[in-house]
């Protein structure tokens, strides 16, 4: 059985995403009800949201929506990563506000803004903040930015650390060399975790388990099974995939692995690391 690490549900009638308008083939809701279906049919036991880059007005109210649903009997979502802004005046306010009994964790996406944003020294104390209010951060780069993550993270070496979908190679470009270069050195940080989280949408859409194997095998070389988890990346791993297909090459990829490897991946490291 596994927890996943990240979950995106989109509901557009509550919730403003200004990126949607740029991914037609994701530009629709996205229901509790529509994953909940699938995820007890390939052996998800529980879940964590994990915010969907919202216009920073709602991010509050993608918090409660969360919420909402988490108090429905039998619901699989245990907790909410909260999308943030670090690099803004007003984030201890905020991070005062977040019930810990939701948000298990904070996300900014990376790849979105200009390099310098999280070089900052405003950004990477209210990323330290993050970390004495036990709650981990969530980095989600593209490929050529990893040597910001190393940066990042030996910035603030007391907050735990989870890069997401692997460090984001560019799998259907190639590029693997640097890639793993990067990744080698990001893993020497004992604070950074990885995320193995539906890298498919990173390949061309004729992928096989080949192509997904040295990324896949090389993450968990460099962290360990100790510091690896899984997640979906549902509705996103649907760009080159389904969620069954994802979850059937994640048991493929990981088949020799012990029970006790594979337990660590797939639900005792999450909950560790997000005090599930």
């Amino acid at each position: 059985m596994f927890i996943d690490t990240h979950l995106h549900l989109v509901a557009r009638n509550r919730i403003s995403y200004p990126w949607l308008k740029d991914a037609p083939e994701l530009n629709r809701d996205w229901t509790y009800q529509e994953y909940e279906t699938i995820a007890k049919r390939v052996g998800i036991e529980g879940t964590l949201h994990m915010e969907v880059d919202c216009a920073p007005n709602d991010i509050e109210t993608e918090n409660a929506f969360v919420a909402e649903l988490m108090a429905r009997p039998g619901c699989l979502i245990r907790g909410a990563i909260s999308s943030a802004r670090p690099e803004e005046n007003g984030f201890t306010a905020f991070l005062d506000r977040l019930d810990p009994k939701v948000i298990k964790g904070i996300r900014r996406v990376l790849h979105v803004v200009s390099d310098d944003v999280s070089q900052s020294d405003h950004f990477r104390e209210n990323v330290q903040q993050i970390g004495k209010k036990g709650l981990p951060f969530d980095i989600c780069v593209s490929q050529r930015q990893l040597d910001l993550a190393i940066d990042l993270a030996d910035a603030c070496p007391n907050t735990i650390f989870v890069l997401d979908h692997c460090g984001v190679p560019d799998i259907a470009g190639g590029g693997y060399n640097d890639w793993a270069k990067s990744i080698r050195t990001l893993a020497k940080r004992p604070h950074v975790n990885a995320k193995i989280s539906g890298i498919s949408a990173y390949a061309a859409p004729d992928w096989t388990l080949d192509t997904l194997r040295p990324y896949v095998e090389h993450i968990i070389e460099t962290f360990g099974w100790d510091r690896v988890v899984w997640g979906s990346d549902s509705p996103v791993c649907t760009l080159n995939s389904s969620l069954n297909q994802w979850m059937a090459a994640t048991q493929a990829l990981i088949a020799s692995a012990s029970e006790t490897e594979r337990t660590a991946f797939s639900r005792h490291n999450a909950k560790r690391i997000w005090s599930l």
